[in-house]
């Protein structure tokens, strides 16, 4: 197996929230001690974040425009959740860029609608409690799907909310009511089309998510102290959240600390076996400290439980595209399209494959396929405005 060059970073958002797998019947095993210990004598500063409260709270602003057409006192009615998320999807992108500050508040995301899926289920959320609707977060699970940016993997996984109308406690016992009503609320077309099973999680796992993405990001920006209080807030928030101790021990790599980083990364496992993520970046570790023949035991069992995932494979063309291999990137990309010929990301990296090595004509054939399967309106300019460049540069 080849060695890959990124480590990979755990986020939740839109195409996901974070590679978490939970099961009824499994036994969570409790954190070791002398890790939460570590983390209070940790070479970082532990600087102030947003409290859950600040994360879910609606402004005034909010409240009173709320206000203006809905009582806050009123029953339950689905419909208006309706009303509202509609407004919400019509005026929102519910698209995510990885680099830009993406993870918002719910106040913040009800200002600026270009948020992720977890900001926005967030807002959903908050806007349920004031309708007086019983909301529960529940986790997607997707395929593995990564962005790579900064030399870095962003795995992504993802979360919708499931809000129920129970008007029993507005009835009296005389008077016959129906089982409660359910509305999903799901900012990916994708996820909604598919029908994916879910999950339930908790407000407290959802925070934590919240948390490791803005440390996520904050760690790729070089900004370890806030990274730090992320990841340790987000886990003070859940312990039991395997992502936030595997991107814990990222920044202990990356900081120089590569026996703490590999204690973390076993944590991670032990919280979560099926972390993925976790594995293949304690192979990174492993290839570090001089454990080769460790780390490939690893990559290759992780090769045969993802070759069937065109996501994975359209990463193997991009590792390839960076080590100067067009060919062989090509290869892949074609690969990953013959699992699932309606990716728009596996058009777009054929598109650049052959633009590189020269083939103007099926780079814009290509580019126009992109272009045609693109859900999203930043995606559709994007393409747009390559093929409109590459019809200009044809023409001098």
């Amino acid at each position: 197996m080849m060695k890959s060059k990124f480590q990979s970073v755990l986020l939740t958002t839109f195409f996901v929230a974070i590679s978490i797998i939970i099961s009824g019947c499994k036994t969570i095993p409790p954190v070791n001690p002398h890790n939460l210990a570590l983390l209070k004598q940790a070479p970082f500063k532990t600087l102030k974040v947003e409290s859950q409260k600040e994360i879910f709270v609606l402004d005034e602003q909010i409240i009173t425009s709320l206000e203006k057409h809905f009582r806050q006192d009123s029953q339950p009615e689905l419909k208006h959740a309706e009303l509202i998320m509609q407004f919400l999807l019509e005026n929102g992108d519910a698209s995510l860029s990885y680099m830009s500050d993406a993870n918002l508040t719910a106040s913040q995301t009800y200002q600026n609608l270009n948020a992720n899926c977890l900001s926005l289920s967030i807002l959903s959320y908050s806007l349920s409690e004031f309708l007086n609707l019983e909301a529960e977060f529940q986790r997607v699970h997707v395929p593995e799907y990564w962005a790579t940016s900064r030399g870095y993997n962003f795995l992504s996984g993802h979360i919708n909310l499931k809000i129920h109308e129970d008007r029993t406690k507005y009835f009296t016992k005389q008077v016959l009511h129906t089982s409660p009503r359910t509305l999903t609320i799901d900012f990916d077309p994708n996820s909604r089309q598919q029908a994916f099973k879910t999950t339930p999680i908790s407000k407290e796992r959802v925070t934590a998510m919240f948390y490791n993405n803005k440390g996520a990001i904050n760690m790729v920006e070089n900004q370890y102290d806030l990274a730090f209080s992320y990841f340790y807030a987000a886990i003070n928030m859940d312990q039991n959240y395997s992502s936030a101790w595997a991107n814990l021990a990222i920044l202990y790599r990356m900081a120089g600390d590569l026996n703490t980083a590999e204690r973390l990364y076993e944590q991670a496992i032990a919280l979560d076996p099926d972390n993925n993520t976790a594995r293949g970046n304690l192979a990174v570790l492993y290839d570090l400290t001089d454990r080769a023949e460790q780390a490939e035991v690893i990559r290759e069992s992780l090769h045969q439980f993802r070759k069937s995932n065109p996501y994975y494979v359209l990463t193997l063309g991009n590792q390839a595209m960076e080590d100067g291999n067009i060919g062989k990137a090509i290869r892949h990309y074609r690969n990953a399209l013959k699992l699932n010929n309606k990716l728009h990301e596996g058009h777009f990296a054929l598109a650049k494959a052959y633009y590189a090595k020269g083939d103007i004509q099926l780079t814009k054939i290509h580019m126009k396929r992109a272009l045609d399967l693109a859900e999203f309106e930043h995606n559709q300019i994007q393409y747009k405005g390559k093929l409109e460049w590459l019809d200009a540069v044809a023409k001098n």
